[in-house]
């Protein structure tokens, strides 16, 4: 689109007290470039940024906007606005870091206020149950806004971390830590202190750690916040696990399987009877799966329980509870429990050792339907690694229904991403690619001409927003129950399953990345 007739006629625009603009777009023009040329963005319409300036006149002004546009590749449209209009964009970046600074300021002044009083008055020391606390008004603040940039800032986890000279904090934004704040270390004890009080722990333990959770309303919703601390060298780490309900996938369609996939686990989740294992890393989504199977069975008709550790959404119509191993309230503790309640599903949070695992393929014989996670690389390791839990070989074929591996995967903006057309070299990399997906799966790919990547932008800086699971699906068949029977071992029930039409989870990536749903180059990360 040509620059010039964008900016032409340059009409006049007000921005209202309430307009609010993203972060994404703020992130263009840095605070200090407003404030100088005094123009501020304001939006984006169709590809194109629109900005806002007191005087579209000032040929400096519009030089720097010209070269930032550049560095962008949008091209972009003036507006004039108003000094109050302005004034209603600039407090849009009164962000993290300027809010936490004005705090810490108000608590110097507290600090030094009450160091004066004391010197000028001479009081005596005050008594403990007398001596003020310092995690009022402005540590209270500090911890309000960290809580709140994280969830709007859609993080998962808050990683506040003591470095000797200061305090480190960290949000986890799909999958990867990001700097967003550093803090005195003065300030350390009072903002732990302060997460403690919200969660009921204990202020003065500080040598072992501690676990707790607490809610709070963010932007007109309700957050759920499960704390952890852990005593370090240089003091206590917390970390902040962010449990956003309304973020959460909680249905098998949402979760990103393909048709055949969906459907063989809608018809597992039907059964009256057996074990369905979910398994991978830490962080890979296994327990959202699990809620979504549980999601699809009749909870009104059927008595469903968990044992998880710790809860983190609360579902309706579940009986949920959360173990405690220092009581002795373990999953194989909990799992017997449960099997007085009368249940007719079981959900266990986490086959940890051989006697929950030998409780499970207990229950699944007995008519309960058992859904639960498992730590194995790929759905091939889940018959050995429950051999090697001490689970007889020929238990296995008469309870596993089906075995769910599973990864989180970035994905493409979708009103950004690039399309790259497929040449030779990326046609060698395609081919080998496809060359070990089954053969009756292969004739029903059909291999675009064009690949898609990352690509930054006004509403996506990043090129990639969110994850998305690829899986590995595995159901149990006549064939895989000779193997576990003969030969359990991983490269023959892989080999088993591949001929039965398995789908690896490197391949399920890159059936998604030909449909434009990730990044071709996260493929071979796999």
């Amino acid at each position: 689109m040509d620059q010039d007739a964008l900016n032409r006629i340059i009409p006049t625009r007000e921005i209202p007290d309430d307009h609010k603009i993203s972060a994404d777009i703020l992130n263009y023009v840095s605070r200090n470039s407003v404030i100088y040329y005094q123009f501020v963005p304001i939006g984006q319409v169709d590809g194109v940024l629109e900005v806002g300036m007191l005087d579209p006149n000032n040929l400096e002004a519009r030089d720097a906007l010209q070269f930032i546009a550049s560095k962008l590749g949008l091209p972009y449209k003036i507006f004039q606005i108003s000094q109050a209009s302005f004034d209603n964009v600039l407090k849009s970046y009164e962000g993290l870091t300027t809010q936490v600074s004005k705090a810490l300021s108000d608590l110097d002044v507290e600090i030094k206020t009450e160091a004066e009083e004391t010197a000028v008055v001479k009081k005596v020391p005050l008594s403990a149950a007398e001596t003020k606390i310092i995690e009022d008004a402005p540590v209270t603040k500090i911890v309000a806004v960290i809580l709140q940039h994280a969830t709007s800032g859609n993080a998962s986890d808050i990683h506040i971390e003591p470095t000797g000279d200061k305090v480190k904090v960290r949000f986890r934004v799909d999958g990867a830590l990001y700097t967003s704040l550093f803090l005195p270390a003065s300030v350390h004890d009072a903002v732990v202190a302060r997460i403690k009080i919200l969660t009921n722990m204990k202020l003065d333990e500080r040598r072992k750690p501690q676990d707790g959770r607490f809610s709070a309303r963010i932007e007109d919703r309700k957050i759920d916040f499960r704390v952890s601390t852990l005593p370090t060298y240089f003091g206590e780490k917390v970390v902040i696990r962010i449990l956003d309900p309304e973020k959460t996938l909680l249905t098998l369609h949402s979760l990103g399987l393909n048709e055949s996939n969906l459907n063989l686990l809608r018809t597992a989740a039907k059964r009256p009877y057996g074990m369905i294992l979910v398994t991978g890393p830490t962080g890979s989504g296994k327990t959202t799966t699990l809620y979504a199977l549980l999601n699809e069975v009749d909870k009104e008709k059927n008595n469903a329980v968990s044992l998880e550790d710790p809860i983190e959404y609360n579902i309706a119509g579940i009986n949920q509870s959360q173990v405690q191993p220092e009581i002795g309230y373990t999953f194989a503790n909990g799992l017997r429990s449960i099997l007085r309640q009368d249940p007719d599903i079981i959900m266990v949070g986490e086959i940890r050792d051989g006697e929950t695992a030998k409780l499970a393929i207990q229950a699944s014989l007995t008519g309960h339907l058992v859904f639960a996670t498992l730590h194995t690389n790929n759905t091939a390791g889940v018959i050995p690694r429950l051999i090697d839990m001490g689970v007889e070989p020929y238990l296995i074929p008469a309870t596993l229904i089906m075995a769910i591996a599973q990864r989180l995967v970035p994905t493409l903006c979708q009103d950004s991403k690039e399309a790259v057309p497929i040449d030779a070299a990326i046609k060698v990399m395609v081919d080998k690619e496809m060359e070990n997906i089954p053969a009756q799966i292969r004739q029903t790919i059909n291999v675009p001409g064009a690949i898609y990547r990352a690509k930054r932008s006004a509403t996506c800086p990043g090129g990639t927003r969110g994850r998305v699971a690829v899986f590995e699906v595995m159901p149990m068949t006549r064939a895989l129950e000779q193997v576990i029977l003969t030969n359990p071992s991983d490269a023959e029930i892989s080999r088993v399953a591949r001929d039965s039409g398995l789908v690896t989870m490197r391949e399920d990536a890159l059936l998604k990345a030909f449909e434009g749903i990730v990044p071709f180059e996260e493929v071979s990360k796999l």
